[in-house]
């Protein structure tokens, strides 16, 4: 069957047995309406008999437990499943694709090593998306030079991996989960199998364990000086550097393609200045200096232990984004959070996206801090008026023309400590600050200026 091109770029389905959970709830309702007429009718009431105050207690209890239970029926009242239309996008939109800045947070190497750190930033550097239009921004609160190394390893080695990716079609892009559960490809022309084993997997393989292991093993050139000046992670100059200009011609990987800019960033910290930890003010300063250097309208940011799992995760957000019909209501789309080796008595809440389909129907779920596309102009501030559609085909690229040296000082700046002093950051602009939690309260300030959320659960886990 063609596909319909004027189709709605997404869909929203209902889950299947409301009605059956309906009836279900409704019958536990009306037994807590039962127990409530049971405490009032037989309330102890004659003063000075001690079994009143238990009474009373024990109805208290049992109210705060009803309303417990009140949340929980409107999370689940109402589930609904989204289908994003991947083919329809790109019949309209091909052309037209937005930039799309990836943040990727660090901040101690000795708990999150290096190379992990690497393998997040090559798997999203490799999204199935044109590579001129992605730039990774990596934020290092730790300020360690041998995550800086591993930048600079990843920066060498996405030449070789990003055109294995795209000739082998990868899924997993993270170099570490692929070559630990490798498949070969489904041919049986005996030479492209033999050229994928002796020439390509062999190769790739090498050359990935090689820049795995001079960065565990701690091998750092001496040319690296910034960390000259670092008296200690909490107390450090801005270290700024722009390891791959997408703009510059030699910034092409082996098979002439171009490569994605990948950005490092350790904001200057210093002791008389809260630096806000490692989420909210270091979102905020990739914020402040992507829009400087990319200004992308889509932003994508996940965890340092995470990687891409799904080649396709971009598209099928923008399909949410660039709906003609509801798109321009979206402020960010939530995706679970997935882990690996939990056990089934694990007691940490990672099952909590279960509810997220109902949370959907509800306004949308929750920013969880990780794994989330992103509005900027929501991210940033904006209220939700009726004015926010965006012309998606008229949205023209933002051209920068300073060269990277300049733009790295000018970036200093906007993740200096003292630059949001006196200014809206971390209230009304960026995510929210003063919170353990800035990243429930930041989802819930957005939802509250007019936005709306959407839940995705791909069939295949995106991160």
């Amino acid at each position: 069957m063609a596909e319909n091109k004027n189709g709605p770029l997404s869909e929203t389905r209902a889950v299947n047995g409301r009605f059956l959970f309906r009836l279900f709830a409704a019958s536990i309702a009306v037994g807590i309406g039962f127990i409530c007429y049971y405490r009032l009718r037989l309330l102890p009431v004659a003063s000075g008999k001690l079994e009143r105050w238990p009474w009373i207690g024990l109805f208290h209890c049992e109210l705060w437990f009803r309303f417990y239970w009140f949340l929980t029926v409107i999370c689940r009242w109402n589930p609904v499943y989204r289908f994003p239309h991947k083919n329809r996008l790109s019949l309209r939109y091909e052309k037209e694709l937005p930039d799309v800045d990836i943040f990727v947070c660090t901040a101690d190497p000795s708990a999150e090593p290096p190379s992990m750190v690497m393998n997040t930033v090559l798997s999203v550097m490799a999204y199935d998306y044109p590579p001129e239009k992605l730039n990774i921004y990596l934020s290092d609160d730790g300020a360690s030079e041998l995550t800086f190394y591993a930048m600079l390893e990843a920066s060498s080695f996405s030449k070789q991996w990003l055109p294995f990716c795209k000739k082998f079609k990868v899924e997993s892009r993270s170099p570490e989960a692929y070559f630990r559960a490798a498949v070969e490809p489904d041919s049986h022309h005996p030479l492209t199998l033999k050229h994928w084993l002796l020439v390509n997997f062999g190769l790739t393989q090498k050359l990935y364990e090689e820049a795995k292991m001079r960065v565990e093993m701690k091998q750092i050139p001496e040319e690296i000086r910034e960390w000259n000046f670092v008296s200690s992670r909490n107390d450090h100059q801005t270290i700024f550097k722009i390891l791959i200009d997408g703009r510059h011609p030699n910034a092409a990987d082996a098979e002439g393609n171009v490569l994605p800019t990948l950005v490092y960033l350790a904001r200057e910290k210093r002791p008389q200045f809260h630096h806000h930890f490692k989420a909210a003010g270091a979102m905020n300063a990739l914020i402040r200096v992507s829009a400087k250097i990319s200004n992308s309208p889509i932003i994508l940011n996940i965890d340092c232990d995470m990687y891409s799992n799904n080649l396709e995760s971009i598209k099928d957000s923008l399909c949410f984004f660039m709906d003609e019909k509801n798109g321009h209501q979206i402020a960010y789309v939530q995706y679970p959070q997935h882990f690996n080796n939990l056990t089934k008595n694990e007691i940490y809440g990672n099952s909590f996206r279960l509810e997220f389909p109902g949370l959907d129907a509800n306004g949308g779920p929750c920013y969880i801090g990780t794994g989330c596309f992103h509005r900027r102009d929501a991210l940033c501030g904006k209220k939700y008026d009726k004015t926010c559609k965006v012309g998606w085909k008229r949205l023209n690229r933002r051209e920068v023309e300073e060269k990277a040296t300049v733009l790295e000082e000018t970036c200093k700046v906007l993740a200096s400590c003292s630059f949001e002093q006196n200014t809206q950051w971390g209230n009304e602009m960026g995510l929210k600050y003063g919170c353990p939690a800035e990243d429930i309260i930041t989802g819930l300030s957005i939802q509250c200026r007019g936005w709306k959320s959407i839940y995705l659960n791909p069939e295949r886990e995106s991160f």
